[in-house]
């Protein structure tokens, strides 16, 4: 098991410099110059290759690189050109809105994935088995962006049932940070008014989502669900009496639970990757809206530290799912 983990570190290392070397090249491909966004079109020559060298852009890429991936290695991630703090300080900032909204979003996908999988696999063949697969379907092919704008006009312009941005209402404002997690610390503190209001304006991006990885989550359950029971084992122990209920729920899902693991631990890396369309699609906040912004700013440095914590935060996920799933199932560790 120990070999087998270090196997998975080495290799997070590895993905880690791939991936940013790739971003890293990318990002210099985009046309457009971060520098002269910093000084304006109408600077003069000397001011742009003054800032240009105060950026390290006059350098060649591949020097560019090494650079960077030296103070990396040294926890620094650089300065943002848009902000012009550090990044490290600004994803810091935009992190705790992403989490709480990946977090909601995973409860939902697990909340109804689950229960949603199990139901359709009792009722195979059945209206109730399709009604979910056109569900799911719609949740692996419906576009974030698409899915999300259909629910503003549904539940703020027509019903206007529920807010379509931000995380609380204009003019309310809650300064106090224990977690950084509106909703956790509204509760906490016992201000039930920002806490209703917070989880007013969560709802519709978590549903959104949520959503992709539900239909996942429902479909690998439904599947390991109709596997496990078409075992002899639970044929036998239907034969000896056992009550359907606890032949199900003892029997059945505990081991249908199994290799879904892996799936609901891609879908929490997921989730953070696909809160940048969400995010943006609902003025939300977070990292995601953070690096879109620095995007349209060429921001290069902002750019590459958020690409390194969601590499490093989907590896880490990966990690724990591996070292759950060789505990829950030795067979895989020789």
């Amino acid at each position: 098991m120990k070999k087998i983990i270090i196997r998975r570190l080495l290799m997070m290392i590895l993905v880690i410099f791939g991936v940013t070397l790739i971003v890293f090249l990318l990002s210099h491909i985009i046309p457009g110059d971060p520098a002269r966004m910093m000084v304006g079109q109408r600077a003069s020559n000397e001011t742009l290759i003054n800032v240009r060298k105060q950026l390290g852009l006059d350098k060649p890429v591949l020097v560019q690189y090494l650079i960077y991936m030296k103070n990396l290695l040294s926890g620094d991630l650089g300065t943002s050109i848009r902000t012009q703090q550090p990044v490290v300080s600004d994803l810091a900032a935009y992190f705790p809105a992403t989490l709480e909204l990946v977090l909601y979003a995973f409860l939902i996908a697990l909340v109804v994935g689950i229960p949603l999988g199990v139901l359709t696999s009792l009722k195979q063949n059945t209206v109730t088995d399709y009604l979910g697969r056109i569900f799911c379907i719609g949740g692996v092919s419906i576009p974030a962006f698409w899915g999300g704008i259909i629910l503003i006009l549904i539940f703020y312009s027509k019903l206007n049932l529920l807010p379509s941005s931000g995380r609380l209402a204009l003019g309310m404002t809650f300064n106090t940070k224990i977690t950084g997690l509106i909703t956790i610390d509204s509760l906490l503190t016992g201000n039930l008014g920002v806490f209703k209001d917070s989880l007013r304006h969560i709802i519709l991006p978590a549903l959104v989502l949520s959503y992709a990885q539900l239909a996942t989550i429902t479909r690998q359950v439904r599947s390991s669900m109709i596997e496990v029971l078409n075992q002899e084992y639970i044929k036998t122990a239907r034969a000896n009496g056992i009550k359907e209920k606890f032949l199900i729920v003892s029997y059945a899902l505990r081991n249908a639970l199994v290799p879904t693991i892996t799936v609901v631990g891609l879908s929490l890396g997921g989730l953070l990757g696909g809160a940048v369309v969400t995010e943006t699609v609902f003025n939300w906040p977070g990292m995601g809206k953070y690096v879109v912004d620095s995007i349209s700013f060429l921001d290069f440095p902002s750019i590459m530290g958020f690409t390194v914590v969601i590499v490093i935060g989907y590896m880490v996920i990966n990690l724990i799912v591996d070292i759950l799933y060789m505990i829950l199932n030795p067979q895989i560790r020789g």
